[in-house]
């Protein structure tokens, strides 16, 4: 069997507008291998980041499968509580806006997932530093986030995405509110991890430049690829 990592079946979403159908995803069928960066691209309102929330399982399809590593578990399938536990520790993620917690210190934001997780302080701590020595970050980890640029704070989001080493990172106009440098910086930082880690990327862009450096890309228009 294929080495797959994400596959969907089937996948639909609709929205209801009183007695309205509005339907966004319309019937996408793909799959993600393990250790592969693919992007999705289109233009605004076409489903692209409703379908990573799905992937994500953030959203619930309204019919469809997602399924998951080689023994293809049918993720919603799962109970609530198992599927919180699936998110925690298989998948990363990473948004347009980082989400970092502003009264903490960029190495304690990094920790959190660990810590929710139930992993030791001094352990979460030891690795968190790692990783932010990892993404350039070693000389800020006492900084909150008001402290650090924006490039700074994207890539304390992804060394926080990253801690429980997911098997993917699932990622949304990560540099959307980034210069082209910084942009890049971020991109060549995600590439790195995949090919130290093996971790799978699925990234949904605007950026045509930063989805070809990508090894796959699938562009989306009206709701399924085409």
């Amino acid at each position: 069997m294929e080495n797959i990592l994400i596959k969907t079946e089937g996948l639909r979403k609709s929205f209801f507008k009183g007695k309205t159908e509005i339907p966004v995803i319309r019937g996408v069928d793909f799959t993600i291998h393990a250790g592969e960066t693919v992007a999705i691209t289109g233009a605004s309102g076409v489903g692209k980041s409703t379908l990573l929330h799905i992937l994500g399982t953030l959203e619930t399809p309204t019919s469809g499968k997602v399924l998951f590593g080689q023994n293809q578990q049918d993720l919603f399938g799962l109970s609530e509580k198992a599927l919180a536990l699936f998110r925690n520790r298989a998948l990363g993620f990473i948004f347009q806006f980082h989400y970092l917690l502003p009264e903490f210190t960029a190495v304690e934001n990094v920790m959190m997932p660990a810590l929710i997780a139930g992993h030791p302080k001094g352990a979460a701590q030891k690795q968190a530093k790692e990783l932010l020595s990892f993404v350039g970050l070693g000389h800020r980890l006492q900084h909150r986030p008001s402290e650090l640029s924006g490039g700074e704070q994207q890539r304390v989001a992804i060394a926080r995405a990253v801690i429980l080493r997911p098997r993917l990172i699932l990622a949304d106009e990560l540099t959307g509110n980034l210069d082209s440098d910084n942009s890049t910086n971020v991109m060549e930082l995600l590439r790195s991890l995949n090919q130290s880690t093996g971790v799978g990327i699925l990234l949904v862009t605007h950026d045509l430049e930063l989805a070809n450096k990508m090894q796959r890309v699938l562009v989306m228009r009206d709701g399924k690829f085409v």
